[in-house]
Parts: structure tokens; sequence; C-alpha cells
């Protein structure tokens, strides 16, 4: 299994040296030459297994310049006690037979922890195979909650350093706190004036940097993410949509031959991505549904054909999503272009240059066949988190909210009745303050005093790992101007 730049896909690697330096050369994204498929032998088998044995049995139909006893080390180090009830993916089901995939059991309370606890083991397993760096520097740019999965997941790991930049007035109080607050001899937490796509366009630009990537071979460092652009972060989520399937399979074997649609609540479209990956490797899912907040480009682009960046930004409460350049939404275009590597440099050209571009009608159409894209703003945000818990007595947090009501109005314009997976990204916890205000509640000025207010509000339980931060000491406050990110860097670095 070899992986092409969606830039040019006459470059060819193995997946260690995709995962080990994270983003192509030329600034493109790695994406698997073939997407490999699953029988039905082989979803009859994996009904049988637990999560760890699922993901074994996943990647290595990736990942196959890994040893078996490679990978087995990898799922069984990050999946092994670091989730409640050692399922790190249960599927709730609502009263109405809507399925809510949790994906916040881990150690940070979000979806990032499946795909973030897996990837230092990829990582340095990899690097170990094609790299002569005797260090990987991780960089992560986050709207909330990929930074403290991150920092988390590289805490302490041997041969390793990660920076982590936030917006600073761009994350809940909570995931500030988390990040602020780690622990690790190898992490360092920045501020910046700037947004998510600030960051994150900062950061691409650093890997892409000739003279910066000889400067860190000549202190033998070398460069790679933690981002969604890394494959080694997209894959494991490919896991939990399959592990959902099998799941859904022993509550109904009809969802074989009437599949499923899957609700997703996504920003940089990475999270999405991967449950597309999921129905190419066979997973029978009918729709995609791609549901957004006000920042609702990813829609816009759904319905037109046309992507553009060039709109206002909104700081919104549900701000993991708070992003107007979706990096992942690249690996699509090269996927349903039929791989055609000019088309998408062409198009991240213009994004780059214009701040927008079109699909062919062609392309526009695949999209629209596999697609339907929904958006809500915060007062309908709000008002859902408040009907779901009214109606089932189920409490979202405010992306997963976005996703129910995105799902809810897709059902009231088409009639499609088909069983759906929600996926659910974070504790309600995480955001406290936007919950409470959802049952016109007013939460305290102290964060963890809105976290006990929720509580005897809802009497749904607070997350271990969030307790454990109550009385956490905050290590990082630096802030730093976004043209200044390459700076920290390598003042942090000390090269």
């Amino acid at each position: 299994m070899n992986y092409n730049s969606t830039r040019d896909n006459t470059l060819k690697v193995s997946a260690a040296s995709a995962i080990a330096t994270g983003i192509a050369p030329d600034g493109g994204l790695f994406v698997p030459e073939t997407v490999p498929t699953l029988s039905e032998n082989d979803f009859n088998a994996l009904m049988g297994m637990n999560y760890i044995e699922r993901a074994v049995f996943i990647f290595k139909k990736f990942l196959t310049d890994f040893t078996e006893q490679e990978i087995e080390y990898c799922a069984k180090g990050a999946y092994s006690g670091t989730f409640e009830n050692d399922v790190p993916a249960p599927l709730y089901t609502l009263k109405d037979g809507t399925h809510i995939l949790e994906l916040w059991h881990g150690p940070t309370c979000a979806f990032k922890d499946l795909a973030l606890q897996i990837l230092p083991y990829l990582l340095t397993t990899s690097a170990k195979k094609v790299s002569k760096a005797k260090e990987t520097v991780i960089l992560v740019a986050t709207s909330g909650d990929t930074g403290k999965a991150a920092l988390e997941g590289f805490c302490d790991v041997e041969g390793t350093k990660i920076v982590v930049f936030y917006p600073s007035d761009g994350v809940s109080p909570m995931q500030k706190h988390q990040m602020c607050t780690q622990k690790g001899e190898n992490v360092s937490v920045c501020a910046i004036k700037g947004n998510f796509d600030d960051a994150q366009s900062a950061v691409k630009k650093i890997f892409t940097d000739c003279e910066t990537a000889k400067l860190l071979e000549k202190n033998g460092m070398q460069f790679s993410s933690a981002n969604s652009i890394n494959w080694g972060r997209l894959a494991p989520q490919i896991i939990y949509y399959v592990s959902a399937y099998c799941d859904l399979l022993k509550k109904d074997e009809s969802v074989r031959t009437n599949g499923f649609n899957i609700v997703v609540p996504t920003g940089n479209f990475g999270n999405i991505l991967a449950a597309y990956y999921a129905k190419k490797m066979g997973v029978p899912v009918k729709k995609l549904i791609c549901a957004s907040n006000a920042n609702n480009v990813l829609t816009d682009f759904l319905k037109t054909g046309t992507y553009n960046k060039n709109r206002d930004f909104y700081t919104t409460v549900s701000p993991s999503m708070d992003i107007l350049i979706s990096s992942n939404l690249e690996r699509m275009l090269y996927e349903l272009s039929d791989h055609d590597d000019a088309f998408v440099a062409k198009m991240q050209s213009d994004l780059a240059q214009k701040g927008m571009y079109t699909v062919s009608d062609k392309v526009k159409a695949r999209f629209n066949e596999l697609f339907y894209g929904g958006c809500c703003d915060d007062e309908s945000t709000l008002k859902t988190i408040k009907e779901t818990w009214e109606k089932f007595g189920y409490l979202c947090d405010t992306h997963t909210a976005v996703a129910v009501n995105v799902y809810n109005s897709y059902v009231k314009e088409t009639g499609d009745n088909t069983q759906t997976v929600i996926a659910s990204t974070a504790s309600p916890y995480k955001f406290c303050a936007s919950v409470l205000s959802a049952f016109q509640e007013k939460a305290p000025e102290k964060e963890f005093d809105a976290v006990d207010l929720l509580s005897a509000k809802t009497g749904v339980k607070i997350p271990e790992p969030l307790l454990a931060l109550k009385d956490a000491k905050v290590r990082f406050t630096d802030i730093c101007e976004k043209d200044k990110i390459e700076d920290f860097v390598l003042n942090y670095l000390k090269i």
C-alpha cells in the first residue's frame, strides 16, 4: 500500500513515510493509492471482535509496511485502559431509534482521543522506519479539542516535542484550561491573536519551508503534524465508523441490506471524510450529512459547488467548528475527481490566491450524490440542546447539537427515515456556559462552579478527566501574533 500526494500523484511513499512527515513536500495531503475493501465475511468476523481487535484488523489493510506485532503494539497501547469501561466508541440509542456514536469517553473527553491516543505510537514506529532524525517536532493548530488530545497523547513520549497553537478568543474556558495546565516536559502551548484558520495556515507554511526544514535537519529534528492533515491521524477515525456498523449489525441485521446514514458536525472535514472512507471500504452508508454552524462554508460549497472563504468569520458556541478553510476537503476533491492531481492543485492554488474555487459540474454532482450539507446558528443550537434533553433525557454538547439540528432538518426536507448514526464529538461539560444558557441558566464565573451547576441541574455524570483538572495549575500563558508562530517554534526548540 503506497500513498500519493493529492497535488502530485507521481509521488509515492510508504505508510510510515506519510505518517512520519505528515504532509507532502508540495503541500499536498497523503492519500492511499487504493482504498482496501471489506467483505461480508470480514464484517461477520469484525462483529465478534472488541475495539482493539477491530483496529488491528483494519490497520493491517492500510499500514502494510508495519508488522502485525507493531500494529498490535500501537492499538493495545492506545486503547487499553485509556477509555471509560474500555469501550472507546459506544452507541447510545435515543427513544426514537436514532443512534448516537459517543466519541468522548477518552482522557480529554473529545472525539480526537480516538486518533490522538494512537498517533504517538504510529508516529514513533514510523519514524524509526524512515527517519534519521533523533527527534520529531509535532506542530498543532487547534480550534479546541485537537490541542489537548494531542498534548495528552504525546506527553513525555520519547523522541518527540509538541507545540500547540490555539486562537486566544476562539476556544471554550474548559478547552483553554485543559491545554494550559498540560503536564509534560516536552510540551508547549501558545495562544495566537487570530482564528484557527490563521494558525492552521501558518503551521502548514512552516511544514513546506525548505530553509526551516534544513535548519531542523541540521539539529537532528524533523516536523510532523497531529492535525488531520496527517494520514496517521485520519486513519484511526475510519475505525470507529466501521466499528459502529458492526455494533449496529448486532442490534439489527437489516442494516446490512438497508444501510444507514451518518451525521457529522465538522469544520475541517476530517471526521466526515473518515466516514466516507469507511463507506468506500464497504460499510453500507447511504448519506453523509455534513453539519455546520454559522461558519457555513461547507454547506454553501455542497449547494453551489463554489468554496468561498471570503466571508465573515463567526465565533460561536460550537468553537471547534469555527473554521473557514476545511483542509481535508482537499482529499475529497482528489477522490471525486478520479485522482486528478492537477485539478486539485489548481483548486488549492485558487483558494490560496483568490480565497475561492469552483468545481466542475461532474464533481459537484458526485458530492451531491454522497453528501447533504446543512447548518444552524447559535440560537438553534441552544434550542436543540434543550429540546433533546426534554424529549429524550439526553444531554448534548454544542457540536453534537448542531448535528442533531441539521439531521432533523434533513428528515423534514427529504422524508428519509433510514436508520441514522450521529457522531457525538465532545462531552457537554467541555462547554458548560453555553449548555447552561440553553436552559436559561447564567453560568458562574468560575468554570468548575459551572460544571457543578450543570451536574446539579441534569444529574449527568461529570467525566473523571475533567474533574481531575479542578485544581490543576496553569503552566502556559504565552500569546503571539499570527505571523510570529514560526519564531515561537524556533525559540522553543532553541535553534
